[in-house]
């Protein structure tokens, strides 16, 4: 027996095909901003596709709200190490 839910991955390129003329509206700068949000949700796919849930909308969303957390973690430590090389050389 297979699967009843199509997979994860097939749901997100039925997305990005959905969402393909709100992209095609957006200015340069935007357009790039909007696919690396959706690359967030294929970066976490595998997560994502495990759970088999009936309503995988959901775990798109999350796996872009992951996404962009670790992406402002990392900046937050970038710049809290740029803070103390700072008030190091004064």
């Amino acid at each position: 027996m297979g699967r009843t839910n199509p997979t994860y991955r097939r749901y997100l390129q039925h997305q990005r095909e959905g969402w393909s003329e709100f992209r095609r509206a957006l200015r340069f700068e935007s357009k790039q901003d909007f696919d690396a949000v959706l690359e967030y949700a294929e970066r976490y796919a595998d997560a994502a596709g495990y759970l088999n849930r009936a309503d995988p909308e959901t775990a798109m969303v999350l796996s872009m709200l992951v996404g962009l957390e670790a992406e402002r973690r990392a900046l937050a430590e970038r710049l809290a190490t740029l803070e103390e090389d700072v008030a190091a050389d004064r």
